[in-house]
């Protein structure tokens, strides 16, 4: 009798720890996204186009941080990764040799999100590096111009499975720079990060 009602309590808790881990697994695939237009650091990783990129390879939608940037959300040096030392490689500037995609300055540009779980969202903004920045570094706030040069809201409405937002790249830009795309959600603390190496 005691053999019985052990093993019912073990498979009491064995469903308990099922249950939780689906309850856990269904939070935190409530909503995912990240740039592929300019191409973000974490699709680069994802596409094996650059290597030595730890587990961001395998889930670049994942890059979900605090939100209320730049006053809040990720620290200084970890905005690539979103906070989370698990993609810090994002953070790691590669000696400013992350592939960079050619744009030109003042031009139209469509930016693009792909969503694995889109979600009630308060808007996108798009950071881009002050001149004379340094790539080598990782990102900080006073690397960035303290306005985004585009902002798109949603007022609590939810994107598309692949968005695309029409754009002007900013004007007088030359060289090598990084943009910060920024994607707020509506409901929850949280907002989603991609950076983009660009050259004008």
């Amino acid at each position: 009798m005691r053999t019985s009602r052990h093993r019912l309590g073990a498979a009491v808790v064995g469903l308990g720890l099922v249950a939780g881990a689906s309850l856990l697994g269904s939070s935190t695939a409530s909503s995912h996204g990240y740039t592929d237009s300019p191409i973000s650091r974490q699709k680069l990783c994802a596409n094996r186009t650059v290597s030595n990129c730890g587990p961001i390879m395998w889930e670049p939608q994942s890059v979900e941080g605090y939100k209320g940037f730049p006053a809040a959300g990720p620290a200084d040096g970890k905005i690539c990764s979103g906070g989370l030392s698990q993609f810090a490689q994002l953070d790691d500037p590669r000696g400013g040799a992350w592939p960079a995609t050619a744009v030109t300055s003042g031009q139209s540009y469509s930016f693009r999100w792909q969503f694995t779980a889109n979600h009630s969202t308060t808007d996108f903004k798009y950071y881009i590096t002050r001149d004379g920045w340094d790539p080598t570094k990782p990102l900080t706030r006073a690397d960035l111009e303290s306005q985004p040069f585009m902002t798109v809201a949603y007022n609590g409405a939810r994107p598309s499975m692949t968005t695309v937002h029409q754009g002007t790249m900013p004007a007088g830009k030359t060289g090598r720079h990084l943009i910060l795309s920024v994607w707020t959600v509506n409901d929850t603390p949280m907002a989603f990060y991609a950076c983009s190496d660009v050259r004008f």
